[in-house]
């Protein structure tokens, strides 16, 4: 599981685009099954227009997302803000190896057992309301019931420490 939150660009039957706040683009694969809201209500996908900033939840493929939820936001919502945080990716730019946060002592690379459903979603939705910008491409759950949001398309942060609650508590 992973997704983005962006705004939205082109629509088209099926599907539409977003580009994040850092400037990265992801192509938005709807189906039948695909959930969308605005706030807490359930809204129609004929909704979605150019413009609005969105949250989208589903199966992520390098820069395409298939679409398990959409989540636009609201003007009371803000939860999609732009980060300063988050480097944008350059090609040919060393990765920043800041750390910021905790990052828990326990996480080593690689370590730990992928994720989807609810919980994938939950530390999702934490990690891009704290760094929106990149694409987020799985969720690990290691120790503890930690979570390890892994990030693409952005030179930083790569990895988004969520805690067991859905709070982020790190990021390198």
């Amino acid at each position: 599981m992973g997704g983005a939150a962006g705004t939205i660009g082109v629509v088209a039957k099926s599907r539409f685009t977003i580009t994040t706040s850092a400037g990265r683009r992801a192509t938005i694969n709807e189906n039948p099954s695909t959930k969308y809201q605005k706030g807490a209500q359930s809204i129609s996908p004929n909704t979605l227009t150019k413009g609005q900033s969105v949250l989208v939840l589903g199966t992520t493929a390098s820069t395409t997302i298939s679409a398990a939820q959409v989540i636009v936001e609201t003007p009371t919502s803000r939860m999609f803000v732009t980060s300063s945080q988050v480097i944008p990716f350059t090609r040919g730019a060393p990765t920043n190896l800041k750390q910021t946060g905790q990052i828990p002592a326990d996480w080593t690379q690689g370590s730990g057992t992928i994720v989807g459903g609810a919980a994938a979603n939950a530390a999702t939705k934490a990690a891009l309301a704290t760094y929106p910008g990149g694409i987020v491409d799985r969720v690990v759950k290691f120790s503890a019931g930690k979570f390890n949001v892994h990030v693409i398309g952005v030179n930083w942060p790569h990895h988004i420490f969520v805690s067991h609650k859905f709070k982020v508590v790190g990021a390198e």
